[in-house]
C-alpha cells in the first residue's frame, strides 16, 4: 500500500549541516571528550583502546577472508592499513617499510575537524593498526609521533614489527598476536 508523498516541510528544507556521518563523528567526539574530562586522558584512551582493539580484530578478519589467506604478509598489512583508512575517508600512505617497521603518514583524519583537541580518539588508529599488525605478524608497537588531534598538519604513525631497541625506546602501545600471548 503506497502512502501519498507529502511535500517537505519548512523544517525539512532548512540548511542544517546534519547527516549520519557528521552525527556519528560528533557523537564519538563528545563521548571521548566527556571521558577525557571525567576520567582523564589516559583512562579515556584506555576505554577507547578496548573498542579499537575489538574493531581491529574484526577488520583484520574481514581482509583475511576477502584475500583468502591468513596470516597476511608485511606488505599486505601495510596495504590493509592504508586501504581501511581510505575507506573511512582518511588519507594514509606508506612513508617507508622494512622488516622491523611500517611508517605511515596521513593528510586527513577520518574524524575530520571533530578530532581536534581529542587525542584519545587517536587510540582508535593505534589499536586498529596494532591489532591488525600483531594478529598477522605476531607483534606490533604503535607509536603516534604526530597527530592532527594534537594540532599537527598531518599524522606520522610508526608501527614497529619487532621489539628492537628502537621500538623499546618508542612511546607507544604494544600488541601481541595469538602465539605471543600464549
Amino acid at each position: 500500500m503506497n502512502q501519498p508523498s507529502n511535500p517537505p516541510s519548512e523544517v525539512a528544507r532548512l540548511e542544517v549541516p546534519l547527516e549520519r556521518d557528521v552525527f556519528l563523528r560528533t557523537l564519538i567526539r563528545e563521548l571521548s571528550g566527556t571521558l577525557q574530562d571525567v576520567v582523564g586522558l589516559e583512562e579515556a584512551s584506555g576505554f577507547i583502546s578496548v573498542v579499537g582493539l575489538n574493531m581491529g580484530h574484526a577488520i583484520s578478519l574481514e581482509y583475511r577472508r576477502a584475500l583468502g589467506r591468513a596470516p597476511l604478509s608485511r606488505e599486505e598489512v601495510a596495504e590493509v592499513l592504508v586501504d581501511l583508512k581510505r575507506r573511512i575517508r582518511g588519507d594514509f600512505y606508506v612513508v617507508e617499510q622494512s622488516e622491523t617497521r611500517i611508517v605511515l603518514g596521513n593528510r586527513a583524519c577520518p574524524f575530520a575537524e571533530k578530532v581536534l583537541g581529542r587525542p584519545a580518539m587517536c587510540m582508535m588508529t593505534s589499536n586498529v593498526f596494532g591489532a591488525i599488525a600483531a594478529e598477522n605478524l605476531g607483534y606490533a608497537k604503535v607509536e603516534l609521533q604526530e597527530t592532527i588531534a594534537q594540532g599537527a598538519p598531518g599524522c606520522r604513525v610508526v608501527v614497529h614489527l619487532a621489539p628492537t631497541p628502537e621500538a623499546e625506546a618508542a612511546l607507544g602501545r604494544e600488541y601481541f598476536g595469538e602465539e605471543e600471548r600464549a
